[in-house]
């Protein structure tokens, strides 16, 4: 079983904006910690979008979002 994100799975989560709610069009890497966190606890949603959220949160966690800005700017 492969762990690692694709290239393309970091390609998208870069450059992927928040769909809906209080964020809305901000990108995902640029959401505040305490709304990652607030999904973590509540459980994130089904689908690309919850597992693109739950990247964040490690990324974040691990104090990694460099990484994805990084990418961000291509």
């Amino acid at each position: 079983m492969n762990l690692q994100p694709s290239k393309e799975f970091l390609l998208k989560l870069a450059h992927t904006k928040m769909p809906y709610g209080k964020y809305k069009d901000r990108y995902l890497i640029d959401l505040p910690e305490y709304y990652i966190v607030w999904y973590h606890t509540k459980g994130f949603p089904k689908g690309l979008l919850g597992k693109q959220l739950q990247t964040i949160y490690e990324l974040k966690l691990n104090g990694l979002e460099y990484l994805i800005r990084n990418i961000k700017t291509f």
